[in-house]
């Protein structure tokens, strides 16, 4: 080769390398599946893995009516438990709650790491099974929670964590919402009723906050004028030796926009998020503390998309890229915690 080519494929090489580099960077698609859709969470995020860049959607096994249509509405594949599992490296488990338990320890069994809806079990054998498997066989449970990553939240759990706010001697939640007649004979299924379901949530937040609670007091009501069971009226108290957690929970909620707030108070200051989606994060502290200044504030949140931050650090968790942000012992703990708020443990 003369010199002056010599050159100009050299240069050329050079030029075409970040190309190649940029393109050898981008990480492998993780083929995911669900296990069940009919969970009122499982079209969205079906519908999210099926657009997401982290994720090669296999498919859904759900052989019910519900499910059927909710894939057709979609267009997801719809595929047998057997092609789920040899092709799926993860599985999402988003069916009735009465299967969460069962559909993960399926999919552990399968060695296959797992994104499991909440509530992750209706008793305390089942939970402890699930995540007891999970370690064993060092497999990934998330579970889905989806205020986690929520960004008031996360502000929230830096403060406290950070010591901002001071001692926290409070935490309170209100969580609600309106459920039709179809929807109320489901959650009356279980006799934390709408605690169960949704209260979970704020419960969730609560525990991972203070850690294990000392005693568990729920008080469970059912004053709706309705044709069934549900406890639709509840509040949960967590005991701390220094601290306290109430939640409060009802399922008759008048009007379309749902109640929704968290807050917590320290000894020198509170954190308020109201309403949790679509609201303000206030902080008022006694001094400037990390980032913030003394004093009653808003706090601006990023935009918040549902289950788009707990996919995103699942998927970079499956490759070791870094750690899921809850342990597998504080799933647990949640777990149990949200049993003994419902009554159910």
């Amino acid at each position: 080769m003369q010199r002056r080519d010599f050159i100009y494929a050299t240069a050329a090489a050079a030029l075409a390398a970040p190309r190649v580099l940029r393109a050898a960077a981008a990480p492998a698609r993780i083929p995911l599946g669900f296990l069940g859709a009919t969970y009122s969470h499982g079209p969205a995020k079906i519908e999210l893995a099926m657009k997401s860049p982290d994720w090669d959607f296999v498919g859904v096994c759900d052989p019910t009516p519900a499910g059927r249509q909710i894939c057709g509405k979609l267009g997801a594949k719809l595929i047998a438990q057997e092609e789920l599992f040899a092709r799926a490296r993860v599985v999402a488990v988003e069916s009735e709650i009465r299967d969460h338990a069962a559909h993960a320890l399926l999919a552990l069994r399968a060695g296959k790491h797992v994104h499991l809806e909440k509530p992750c079990a209706a008793t305390l054998a089942d939970a402890r099974a699930v995540f007891g498997l999970a370690r064993e066989k060092n497999l990934l449970v998330q579970g889905g929670f989806m205020w986690r990553y929520h960004p008031g939240f996360r502000a929230i759990f830096e403060a406290v964590r950070a010591g901002w706010l001071g001692d926290v001697y409070l935490v309170r939640g209100f969580v609600s919402n309106t459920l039709n007649a179809e929807r109320r004979k489901q959650w009356a299924e279980f006799s934390g009723g709408a605690l169960f379901e949704l209260g979970s949530h704020l419960i969730d937040a609560a525990t991972r906050l203070l850690g294990p609670p000392q005693a568990v007091t729920p008080f469970l009501a059912r004053h709706g004028k309705f044709d069934d069971t549900l406890r639709d009226n509840n509040v949960v108290v967590l005991d701390y030796a220094r601290a306290r957690a109430v939640v409060f929970n009802t399922a008759l909620q008048a009007g379309g926009t749902p109640q929704r707030s968290f807050e917590v108070l320290g000894t020198q200051g509170t954190a308020t998020l109201l309403p949790i989606e679509g609201g303000k994060l206030m902080f008022d502290l006694t001094a400037a503390a990390g980032p913030y200044k003394k004093g009653p504030q808003e706090i601006p949140l990023p935009a918040y998309r549902r289950y788009a931050d707990d996919f995103s650090e699942l998927a970079a968790a499956v490759r070791g890229e870094k750690k899921l942000s809850v342990s597998l012992d504080e799933e647990l703990l949640v777990a149990e915690t949200v049993l003994r708020a419902s009554g159910m443990s």
